[in-house]
C-alpha cells in the first residue's frame, strides 16, 4: 500500500510530466489525489509544478480545510472538491492548460466529434464548459453538467480537467489524449475538411470497449454524424420543415380563396 509520501512523489512526477510536455507555463496546473474518503492531498498555489518539492503539496479535507502544510492549497481547489463530491470513485484530479485544446475553445471550435477511434474508445466525445472566471465559483459550476459523465473536459479559455478512476497518472494520459486530438484536428483541418466515423464505425467502437453511449452524446454534440444522434435530428429537423410548409401552403391557399371571394363579390 502506497504511503502519503508515495502520492505526494506521483504528484511532483505529474507535475514535471505537465511542465517538460508545455501543458503548463509559469505557477498555472494544479493536482490532486484522493487518499481516503475525507483526506486529498492536492498542490499549493502559486508554485511551478514542473520544480516541485514536498513542501509545495498540502492535505486538505473534502471541504478545503487544510490538514497538513504551510502553504495555501491550489486556488482551484474548489473545482478538485466539487468533481470528488460528484463523482465518490474518481481517485485523482489534474488541471492544465494544454495550448492547442485551449485554442480551439477561443477559436471557438468544439471537439465533441466522433473522429479518432482511440478516443471514442476511451473518452466519447470531448466536450467544452461554458467560460467561467478562474479561481470563483464559476469554475465548479461550469463543470457539473460534465464531469458527472465525462473524465475528459475542455474548460473555455482555461485548459482542460481530467479525472481518474485509478491513479494521477491515468488523468495525466487522458489529458495527454485531450491535447493529442487537438493537434491532429488543427492539422487535418488544415488540409481540409474534417472526416467524421460513421454511425456503424460508431457503434462497432461502442461494442468493443463497452463505453457508454451517453458519453458521445452531450449537449455540446456537434452533430457530426457519428453516433446517429444528428441523423436523428436532422430526421426530426425535416419532419418540422415538412409540417411547417404544410402549414404555410394551407394558409396561403386560404388566403388565396379568401381573395377570390373578394374580387366576386
Amino acid at each position: 500500500m502506497k504511503s502519503e509520501l508515495d502520492y505526494k512523489r506521483d504528484i511532483i512526477t505529474v507535475g514535471k510530466m505537465l511542465y517538460d510536455k508545455g501543458y503548463i507555463a509559469a505557477t498555472d496546473g494544479n493536482i490532486s489525489i484522493r487518499i481516503s474518503a475525507n483526506r486529498i492531498i492536492t498542490t499549493a498555489s502559486g508554485v511551478s509544478k514542473g520544480f516541485l518539492k514536498d513542501e509545495h503539496i498540502v492535505v486538505v479535507d473534502g471541504d478545503g480545510g487544510i490538514l497538513s502544510g504551510r502553504r495555501k492549497p491550489s486556488s482551484e481547489l474548489k473545482m478538485h472538491l466539487a468533481a470528488y463530491k460528484l463523482r465518490p470513485e474518481i481517485k485523482a484530479i489534474v488541471h492544465a492548460h494544454p495550448p492547442t485544446c485551449t485554442a480551439f475553445t477561443i477559436a471557438g471550435v468544439s471537439l465533441a466529434k466522433c473522429v479518432l477511434p482511440e478516443v471514442v474508445m476511451t473518452l466519447g466525445v470531448i466536450p467544452t464548459a461554458d467560460y467561467a472566471t478562474p479561481t470563483t465559483q464559476e469554475v465548479p459550476e461550469s463543470i457539473k453538467e460534465y464531469i458527472t459523465r465525462y473524465d475528459a473536459v475542455i474548460l473555455d479559455r482555461h485548459g482542460a480537467i481530467t479525472v481518474s478512476k485509478k491513479d494521477v497518472f491515468d488523468a495525466y494520459y487522458k489529458l495527454e489524449k485531450i491535447e493529442h486530438t487537438a493537434e491532429i484536428t488543427l492539422k487535418a483541418r488544415q488540409l481540409g475538411n474534417i472526416k467524421t466515423l460513421s454511425d456503424k464505425q460508431v457503434a462497432r467502437l461502442v461494442s468493443v470497449s463497452g463505453i457508454s453511449e451517453e458519453r458521445l452524446c452531450s449537449s455540446r454534440c456537434v452533430n457530426c454524424g457519428g453516433c446517429g444522434k444528428s441523423a436523428r435530428r436532422a430526421a426530426e429537423t425535416r419532419g418540422e420543415m415538412t409540417g411547417n410548409i404544410s402549414m404555410i401552403k394551407e394558409l396561403v391557399r386560404e388566403e388565396v380563396l379568401r381573395e377570390l371571394v373578394n374580387c366576386k363579390n
